[in-house]
């Protein structure tokens, strides 16, 4: 996923109603009009949400006889996952790294981790 997508995804994902969308669409398809039932706007505006969702590659709509479906793009959502995934487990390398010098330190200095060998006075209510 290009940087241009991402972006476009998570701008469209930003929005709660879009968020509720894309969570209501891993139930199943549905049309505008079903998405839009618990909503208190218009189905143009609903429309327009899922028009967000689509152009980021979200959802995508399809002809099915009488019925437009919207179809949620389950692999672009692991693509944001796997996205989300790397980074996080990048901040916590970084994280555990930070810990295991922490714990060194401590070990070393002992003071480091005893609260009653502060120099720092203690206060009073």
């Amino acid at each position: 996923m290009d940087d241009d997508t991402l972006s476009r995804a998570f701008a469209a994902l930003a929005d709660p109603t879009r968020r509720d969308l894309v969570s209501r669409l891993t139930l199943g398809d549905a049309t505008v009009g079903e998405l839009a039932a618990p909503y208190a706007m218009s189905l143009q505006a609903v429309s327009k949400h899922i028009t967000v969702l689509e152009s980021a590659g979200l959802v995508t709509r399809r002809r099915d006889a009488q019925r437009r479906p919207v179809h949620l793009d389950a692999e672009v959502l692991g693509e944001l996952t796997r996205w989300i995934d790397r980074h996080r487990l990048a901040a916590e390398t970084r994280l555990s790294r930070l810990d295991a010098v922490l714990r060194d330190a401590t070990h070393h200095d002992p003071d480091l981790h005893d609260p009653s060998s502060t120099d720092t006075p203690e206060r009073t209510p």
